[in-house]
């Protein structure tokens, strides 16, 4: 009797003892995969991402920002398999409000602006085939223009614009393709390329502004600042980043000098000795690099700038020579302006950061420093190498008078000059000018402020431009018929209508005609014949046609159909009798009533042959 009432009591224990076996526990954090977080941004994503992730999972975290601010979500990717969210989802919870759950089933929001500094992320997973889970990027409300890591640069259809990239974009899976020099195609990712050309730091995120312009035919990919850009083929557009030109070669600088704790008395391709010397280091030389003479920790290399400049980047390659597979595969970098030398450290601690160096002996990689450092002397020291330690080194950066000039689209950040800080001196005030961040009704007031008057003055500039143009045009009509010119001879072609542009001044005409009104002319003389006086055809206008009054004496053609000529002055054959008139002729009477003379020489008649009455010419 015991032992059936105990029965299904054991049962019960045995399931609750054998239930973890069957499956692992599910504990906050162990479906979370990568995460990195900042003083005011962030990127966060489930396990596997963007793999699928696994099953029974759950990923709790706490994100914030700095207090008095609100918090603002961008989910640029939520893939979570689950009916109705409901074994599984993503979800935001904090003490004044709850987003979500999300997941494929329900429409996901791109942005979140929350009404608070915190929230703890919570993500759960049940039993699925497939699903990528979340990626998450976050930032203070100082940014709205924050950008997820998953967006590319041909998702922008503007030639230049200014965007913010979160916090640990650096390791989120996607590609690029070029580099800083010549661009990179329009499909890389924005915020991964910023990483690899230094114009952000992995570890802060920050703004960039970007420039886009006509594609190349082929893009080349290279190692930098830990992100291996591929190369590319061809594209319609690439983009590049906006820098302070900070960045030119300083190792070649006159007066720059090499120093190495030891070199390698080494031999050449051709066999013979040839010590791998600190003065082979220099970056543009050809032949061997330098090479450390002691394969142990604590050798280096020096390079002297001879004067303090500010340094904003280090390029290495390693020994260059095909058969001597030597290069530096990590290092760290001292400095020092007089007699302390320091070590550059991280942005947010105070461990002294570990450079990526070079994966072959032939390949130049790039780091950038995220603040530059001001010095005189520099050090590179060898943390890892492959055979032997071995360098070709150019550092870039500019005076250090230039390098106190801020650069115009980056972040103003109180850390860009310095040389090394630790997490407490790190700035801790936001971006004070954001476009987004005026409220709309004082953005529409400030609008509406400078609107106002440029519309007013472009209408008193309108009005005075109308005014003056009017004027012009009243005081050339007013002077039209008042020309200095004197009058011109020669044929006037008709104008309709005066303008501005060509105006015709006309004389008055009473003066002339007076004085050619006494003028006349001689008749023709008697000695001449009046028979070739005139004949049909002639030019010359008769004088018996004149009328009192008649200002100008002519010579008016005739009124005939065919050509007109005028009459040859002949030599005369017959003289008539006085006062006789030749047949044919009419012998005009004097032009003028001058006493003692005509106005014409009477023109001499034609011969006895009739030449001239035929109106045949001699």
């Amino acid at each position: 009797m015991v032992a059936r009432d105990a029965g299904p009591g054991v049962l019960a224990l045995l399931l609750v003892v054998c239930a973890p076996l069957g499956r692992p526990a599910e504990e906050p954090g162990d479906g979370c995969g990568h995460m990195v977080t900042s003083q005011d941004s962030g990127t966060m994503t489930s396990k596997n991402y963007p793999g699928t992730y696994p099953n029974h999972t759950i990923c709790e975290k706490t994100i914030a920002v700095p207090k008095g601010k609100k918090l603002l979500l961008r989910l640029g990717d939520v893939d979570v398999e689950s009916p109705a969210c409901a074994s599984a989802h993503l979800l935001f919870t904090s003490s004044v409000e709850q987003h979500g759950p999300y997941c494929r089933s329900v429409t996901v929001p791109r942005k979140l602006l929350l009404n608070t500094s915190e929230v703890t992320v919570h993500f759960q997973s049940g039993s699925h085939i497939s699903g990528r889970g979340f990626l998450l990027n976050y930032a203070s409300s100082d940014h709205p223009d924050l950008i997820t890591c998953l967006e590319r640069g041909n998702h922008y259809l503007k030639t230049e614009f200014s965007k913010f990239c979160p916090a640990g974009c650096r390791d989120v899976a996607g590609d690029i393709f070029g580099n800083t020099v010549d661009g990179y195609r329009d499909t890389s990712l924005l915020c991964k390329a910023a990483i690899h050309a230094g114009a952000i730091a992995d570890e802060l995120g920050g703004r960039v502004h970007v420039l886009q312009h006509r594609g190349l035919s082929r893009y080349q990919g290279g190692l930098a600042n830990g992100v291996l850009s591929k190369d590319g083929s061809l594209s319609g557009k690439r983009f590049l980043f906006a820098s302070d030109d900070c960045s030119r070669a300083l190792s070649s600088d006159p007066g720059v000098q090499f120093r190495a704790s030891s070199s390698w008395p080494g031999v050449s391709d051709s066999e013979k000795p040839a010590p791998w010397s600190a003065s082979q280091a220099q970056l543009q030389d050809q032949g061997p690099s330098w090479a450390a003479g002691i394969d142990e920790q604590g050798e280096w290399l020096q390079i002297d700038l001879g004067e303090e400049k500010k340094i904003t980047g280090i390029r290495t390659t390693g020994s260059t020579q095909p058969n001597f597979n030597f290069y530096v595969k990590s290092f760290v970098v001292n400095f020092k302006n007089s007699s302390q030398w320091r070590t550059y450290t991280g942005v947010l601690d105070n461990e002294e950061k570990v450079f990526q160096g070079n994966s072959n002996w032939r390949d130049p990689v790039r780091n950038n420093f995220i603040p530059p450092l001001v010095a005189r002397y520099v050090r590179v020291l060898p943390r890892a190498w492959h055979q032997r330690a071995a360098l070709k080194v150019e550092l870039l950066g500019c005076l250090s008078a230039q390098g106190d000039q801020s650069p115009v689209w980056r972040e103003a950040r109180p850390d860009t000059e310095l040389s090394a800080k630790t997490e407490d001196e790190l700035p801790s005030e936001p971006d004070t000018h954001p476009a987004e961040e005026v409220p709309p009704g004082a953005a529409g007031l400030n609008t509406t402020a400078v609107a106002i008057p440029l519309v007013l003055l472009g209408v008193l500039l309108l009005a005075g431009v109308g005014l003056f143009a009017a004027l012009r045009r009243k005081k050339k009509a007013e002077n039209v018929y008042a020309s200095p010119e004197p009058l011109k001879t020669g044929c006037w072609k008709q104008v309709k209508h005066p303008s501005a542009e060509f105006t015709i001044s006309y004389h008055s005409d009473d003066e002339e005609t007076r004085k050619l009104g006494l003028e006349c002319y001689r008749q023709p003389l008697d000695a001449v014949g009046a028979d070739s006086a005139s004949r049909a055809g002639s030019t010359f206008r008769p004088t018996d046609a004149r009328e009192d009054g008649d200002a100008h004496e002519y010579a008016l053609p005739l009124p005939r159909a065919g050509p007109e000529y005028a009459t040859p002055i002949a030599t005369p054959r017959d003289t008539p009798a006085a006062g006789g008139h030749a047949p044919g002729y009419l012998v005009p009477p004097p032009a003028c009533a001058f006493p003692g003379g005509s106005g014409y020489d009477r023109p001499r008649a034609g011969g006895a042959d009739g030449d001239a009455r035929g109106g045949r010419l001699l």
